[in-house]
């Protein structure tokens, strides 16, 4: 999983304010186990731990969690399904799926459905604080060979786009879409990496999204990057 190499949106976190963070999960060891990986992070807050989804509902309500950590099993509904109920309580929220199964059909579902990315279970615990800091600067938490997977398989459709893209943000889009960094997008691009950023915010602004996994899914759903 890559780290994130540009600063938090405006709808992250303030700086030394730590990123609040939800933890959705049945299997009480691994969740406790998380939680305490998480909450030894100067930068990180655990304000809840839900065993349900509905008790994930309620807990999305009142803590208002920036990161949600969810399990795609639950024992009242499917994780992945959830999710636009998820982020309609709270839009700005950023989920992030556990997963013990790395099926194509869930990770396809979770990128369609809004996801910012994936952990798997079989990962050690300590890669959990990385795609938490990750997710809450609006970064993909997926490695490039599971974008290269998933991108091709997402369904045509979804919301349209509105506003066109300039060639340069469908260039950055592209390079995106290879699971650069912005660091390596602009030395691609003989660009700074401040201006890099800013193609990402305008890119994510016009396709209504709040990270780049969720920029890509809606671009490629929309047919505006060509199928690998």
């Amino acid at each position: 999983m890559d780290a994130t190499d540009e600063p938090a949106p405006a709808s992250a976190p303030a700086p030394g304010v730590p990123t609040r963070v939800l933890i959705v999960d049945d299997h009480d060891v691994l969740a406790d186990s998380l939680a305490h990986v998480v909450n030894a992070e100067r930068d990180l807050e655990v304000v809840g731990i839900a065993g349900s989804l509905r008790a994930a509902e309620d807990l999305v309500r009142t803590t208002a969690p920036d990161v949600l950590l969810l399990d795609h099993s639950l024992p009242d509904g499917d994780g992945v399904a959830a999710i636009p109920s998820l982020r309609a309580l709270l839009p700005g929220v950023r989920i992030v799926v556990l997963t013990a199964n790395a099926s194509e059909h869930v990770l396809v579902a979770a990128v369609e459905h809004g996801a910012t990315g994936f952990v798997a279970k079989t990962r050690s615990l300590s890669e959990v604080t990385s795609a938490v800091r990750a997710a809450a600067a609006g970064e993909a938490v997926v490695t490039p060979e599971i974008l290269s997977t998933v991108l091709p398989r997402l369904h045509p459709g979804g919301r349209p786009v509105t506003e066109e893209l300039t060639a340069r943000e469908r260039e950055v889009l592209t390079l995106v879409a290879e699971g650069l960094t912005n660091a390596a997008i602009a030395q691609r691009l003989s660009l700074s990496v401040h201006t890099v950023r800013n193609h990402i915010s305008h890119l994510c602004t016009k396709l209504d999204a709040h990270s780049k996994l969720e920029a890509l899914s809606v671009a490629m759903r929309q047919g505006l990057l060509p199928r690998p």
